[in-house]
C-alpha cells in the first residue's frame, strides 16, 4: 500500500509540474502607476520602483494585472466567488477571477506555472504541495468540515479501535477523508496496516458500504444520512466532533506575496465581505454562490452549508492562526513522511502566514 502510494503521488506531481512547464503564463503580473509610456528608460526604472514601493506598502491599486485563484466547486470556496461576483475584491483596490478547476493536478500545474497566483485545497494537500518543491504560503482558512465528512459502519462496530481487521472502504490515493481517517486511527494509537483498506472514491465507499459490501466507509453526504435511516448501519463519527482538523484554506505564490501584499489583503478583506453579506442578503447570496457550486436552488445550498461546515470569518481566522493551523500542518506533514509520500517535513512557520488577516478598512 504505501509503495503504491508514493507512486501514485510521484507520478501526480510529475504530470503536475511538466504540465506546468509546458505552458506560458496567460497573465501579467506588473503594472506601471499610468497606462501612460514612459518616455525613457530612467523614467521606466523610476516608475517600476515606484510599482515596487507602493505593493510594498500595500496598495493594491498598482497591481494591474488579473490576478487568479484556482478551486473547485466545492461549496466552501464558494463565498470567494462571490466576493468576485459582487466586486468586493475591486472595492479593496483588486481585480481578482475565481477560476473553476476539478482536478487539483489541473490547478497545481497553474500555480506553479503562474498562470493563476493562489489556490484553494485542504491544508493537509497544501502540505503535500509545499513538500514537492511549491513556492507557496498558506494565508487565509476558509472553512473546516463540521459534518459534512463521517465514518460510517455497522451498528456492531462501536468505536474507531474495533475497527481493527474490518474492511473499511475509503480514498486511499490522499485529500481530505484520507488525512481525517489517519487523524483518527493515530489518536487511538493504530495505523491504516490495522485494518482492510479497500481504495475508492467516497461516493463510492459510501454506496459500497449501503450495499453490504464493506463494513464501514469514509464518506460524505448523502450517504450519511442514508446509513443513519438503514437498520444495522450508523455514522460512528463524523466531522463536526473534530473541528478545525479538515480545514480548507487559501494558499498564494510567494513571488506574487512579496511583490503585491496589498492584493493578498484586499483578498481577504473581499472573503470577509462575501461572509457578512451571506447573512445580511442570503436570500440574494445563496443564489449567487449556487451558479458556481452547481446546486439546485439557493435554497439547497443554504442548507448544506449550515449543516456541513463552518466559515471562517475574521476573527476565527485571527484565532486559528495563533497555534492550530500550524499544528494540523505538522501533523498531516508527519503522517505524509510516515506514509513514504514526501521525504522530509516542511517547516509549518515558512508556510503559514497570518500578516494579512486584518481586514483592511
Amino acid at each position: 500500500m504505501k509503495k503504491f502510494l508514493k507512486v501514485f503521488f510521484a507520478l501526480t506531481m510529475t504530470a503536475a509540474f511538466l504540465g506546468g512547464c509546458s505552458s506560458s503564463p496567460a497573465t501579467s503580473e506588473g503594472g506601471a502607476a499610468s497606462t501612460e509610456a514612459p518616455s525613457s528608460q530612467a523614467e521606466t526604472t523610476k516608475t517600476a520602483e515606484t510599482t515596487k514601493e507602493a505593493a510594498a506598502e500595500g496598495d493594491p491599486a498598482f497591481y494591474e494585472g488579473n490576478t487568479i485563484i484556482g478551486q473547485s466547486s466545492w461549496i466552501g470556496f464558494a463565498p470567494l466567488y462571490l466576493a468576485e461576483q459582487k466586486g468586493f475584491f475591486k472595492d479593496h483596490g483588486a481585480d481578482v477571477t475565481i477560476q473553476l478547476f476539478e482536478s487539483k493536478t489541473d490547478s497545481k500545474s497553474a500555480l506553479v506555472a503562474k498562470r493563476i497566483q493562489g489556490m484553494s485545497t485542504t491544508v493537509d494537500t497544501h502540505v503535500l504541495n509545499k513538500a514537492s518543491g511549491m513556492d507557496i504560503s498558506i494565508v487565509l482558512a476558509l472553512d473546516t468540515s463540521a459534518g459534512g465528512d463521517g465514518l460510517i459502519a455497522k451498528s456492531d462496530l462501536k468505536d474507531v479501535k474495533s475497527l481493527a481487521g474490518h474492511t473499511v472502504a475509503l480514498d486511499t490515493t490522499g485529500g481530505a477523508s484520507f488525512f481525517w481517517f489517519q487523524y483518527l486511527l493515530q489518536k487511538e494509537g493504530m495505523t491504516l496496516d490495522d485494518v482492510q483498506a479497500v481504495n475508492m472514491s467516497s461516493g463510492d465507499a459510501g454506496a459500497a458500504f449501503i450495499a453490504g459490501e464493506v463494513d464501514a466507509a469514509v464518506t460524505w453526504e448523502p450517504w450519511l444520512s442514508k446509513a443513519k435511516e438503514t437498520e444495522g448501519e450508523s455514522v460512528m463519527i463524523d466531522s463536526s466532533e473534530t473541528p478545525g482538523v479538515i480545514v480548507d484554506a487559501l494558499a498564494m505564490d510567494n513571488e506574487f506575496m512579496k511583490a503585491y501584499p496589498g492584493t493578498v489583503k484586499a483578498i481577504i478583506s473581499g472573503w470577509y465581505d462575501a461572509l457578512d453579506y451571506i447573512k445580511s442578503n442570503p436570500e440574494d447570496a445563496y443564489k449567487i454562490m449556487a451558479q458556481y457550486t452547481g446546486n439546485d436552488s439557493g435554497d439547497s445550498l443554504k442548507a448544506a452549508m449550515e449543516s456541513e461546515m463552518d466559515l471562517y470569518d475574521e476573527e476565527k481566522n485571527l484565532s486559528y492562526f495563533q497555534t492550530e493551523i500550524f499544528d494540523i500542518a505538522d501533523m498531516a506533514a508527519k503522517l505524509w513522511v510516515d506514509m513514504g509520500l514526501i521525504d522530509q517535513v516542511p517547516d509549518s512557520k515558512e508556510m503559514i502566514t497570518g500578516d494579512y488577516l486584518e481586514r483592511l478598512k
